[in-house]
């Protein structure tokens, strides 16, 4: 199969890679741009551990195929923050213990970021059903939406401050 030039801005940058036209678009983030943080779980999509954001919505990658994804503007994990600059959810997860094993996390992670850019002052249940689409099998998920819910009291704070 030949391969087309595909174009995105990722994490805020422009890319430029190579890929078969079916490649799914978690193999070229992880395979091709070295973009690790997402995590192959099911190939499925039932699990959320591929989650990114693309041009504004929450997507599994392992869904996307690359043809897809050509001018597409994509968020990981890697794009929200940095060791050294944690985005507040990432601190939130782990102040409020919302992260065991980990594989689950970045997609919960980046799926949160886009359910509080939807709704910045989300309720319990609406973090819940925002969340269903993710999967974690170690944590029962309270403390995930404790997480969410701080990160949102947090950037709501924040946000009122600069006002």
């Amino acid at each position: 199969m030949s391969k087309m030039h595909l174009k995105m801005t990722v994490n805020g940058a422009e890319v430029e890679t190579l890929a078969e036209p079916r490649e799914l678009l978690i193999h070229v983030l992880r395979e091709r741009l070295n973009l690790t943080g997402p995590h192959i779980g099911c190939d499925t999509s039932h699990c959320g551990a591929c989650t990114v954001d693309m041009n504004g919505k929450s997507v599994k990658a392992c869904t996307v195929v690359a043809a897809q994804a050509n001018g597409a503007s994509i968020t990981t994990i890697e794009g929200l923050g940095t060791p050294d600059a944690l985005h507040v959810l990432q601190r939130m997860f782990r102040e409020h213990h919302g992260l065991q094993c980990g594989f689950c996390t970045p997609g919960m992670i980046t799926r949160a970021w886009r359910l509080l850019q939807e709704n910045p002052n989300p309720t319990e249940e609406e973090v819940r059903f925002g969340m269903s689409g993710n999967l974690c099998r170690c944590t029962g998920y309270q403390n995930i939406v404790k997480s969410i819910l701080a990160a949102a009291a947090e950037m709501n704070a924040v946000k009122e401050a600069a006002e």
